[in-house]
């Protein structure tokens, strides 16, 4: 694919983050050409799409649904208090042209589910998984899966929060590591902000170095943080062999819509 050209205002905007080794014009270029689903855009996603965009991801793709309540502007970053009971992506997406008007931004006013998850993936490069119940996490596993794109898997609860990246026919999917819905997994939970800013910048860090072909992505590895005594360790993920998404006896997935 031949990679767009740098504007002379991209190359001063970017200035900074092309000195980074093995990056450069090239690796800049790469992000332009990229687009990237972001669901949701909360705590974890808002972050993760704000760092995105100021590194110059050409199309961010945003996914979420309903309007913004008070309890989300403790941790929502891409909202703002006068916004309150309006559409959360309309905020998101006005916040985002603000901070870098070069990133084209689809706004998608709707949750993954069964209707939207192949037509959504289909769209995108990458992936970024920070959507709060395992029912849309679960579809987006699949589809990433079925269409062989990368998906960048970002949760955090409390004080602690995990990250690992799933790269299909290379890694382990999703449906490995949880087979089943946690029972435990609920809508609401306790977060600060600072937490689920923590785990989204670094979810923004695996996609940028997907994108650019840079460092060591955690493919196949979990990165577990524990925020309280800031503990930090990574573990393998096993592949299950039997798994229902990426196991050798999946059923045939159904065509994209």
């Amino acid at each position: 694919m031949k990679l767009p050209k740098l504007t002379a205002q991209e190359r001063a905007r970017y200035e900074w983050q092309m000195w980074v080794d093995d990056f450069g014009e090239a690796g800049q270029r790469k992000l332009k050409a990229a687009s990237v689903l972001v669901t949701r855009v909360g705590g974890v996603g808002g972050c993760a799409a704000y760092q995105l965009a100021a590194a110059g991801v050409g199309r961010l793709i945003l996914a979420h649904a309903g309007n913004l309540k008070p309890s989300d502007l403790n941790r929502q970053l891409l909202m703002t208090t006068d916004w309150l009971d309006k559409p959360r992506v309309e905020s998101a997406t006005r916040r985002l042209r603000e901070l870098n008007p070069n990133v084209e931004i689809v706004a998608v006013p709707e949750n993954i589910s069964e209707e939207n998850a192949a037509r959504l993936v289909k769209q995108a490069d990458v992936v970024v998984d920070a959507a709060p119940l395992f029912r849309e996490r679960f579809l987006l596993n699949r589809e990433c899966v079925r269409q062989r794109k990368p998906m960048v898997e970002c949760a955090m609860f409390d004080f602690d929060a995990h990250l690992t990246t799933f790269i299909p026919g290379r890694t382990p999917c999703l449906a490995c590591l949880y087979p089943e819905d946690p029972a435990h997994w609920k809508r609401e939970f306790p977060v600060f902000g600072a937490v689920a800013g923590t785990v989204g910048a670094l979810g923004a860090a695996e996609v940028i170095k997907l994108i650019a072909g840079i460092g060591e992505p955690l493919a196949g590895r979990l990165l577990t943080m524990h925020l309280r005594d800031m503990t930090f360790r990574t573990m393998k993920i096993r592949r299950e062999p039997g798994c229902a998404v990426c196991g050798e006896k999946r059923k045939p997935a159904k065509s994209a819509r």
